[in-house]
């Protein structure tokens, strides 16, 4: 019975150490795609680009990479985060977001 546990257990800290990393990565994720829907909105109404950034910088993962740009009547924002992990285990994560810009929005008459 001890030959056993002493194989059992260790496989089992390791499934739980690989279910919380994923979870980790799924949440960063998450403030990934959060932190580039608040820098869109932002954006779209105009903000300078320095507020967007903040703006998305405060929602977005530590260490996270921003990039604002305007394409037409469209704001873009992508936000780049790195996730550590265990050798292979290490991600890039990344999101993008785009907002229609709102000076382009006609008023109906």
């Amino acid at each position: 019975m001890t030959a056993e546990a002493a194989m059992v257990i260790p496989a089992l800290v390791l499934f739980a150490l690989a279910l919380l990393w994923a979870l980790m990565a799924a949440c960063a994720q998450i403030r990934c795609v959060d932190a580039a829907r608040a820098g869109a909105r932002a954006a779209a109404r105009s903000e300078p680009e320095a507020q967007v950034v903040a703006v998305a910088r405060s929602a977005a993962p530590d260490g996270a990479r921003i990039a604002v740009e305007r394409a037409g009547e469209l704001w873009r924002v992508r936000v780049t985060a790195p996730m550590p992990g265990p050798g292979p285990l290490s991600l890039t994560l990344r999101a993008d977001a785009a907002a229609s810009a709102e000076d382009l929005v006609e008023a109906e008459p």
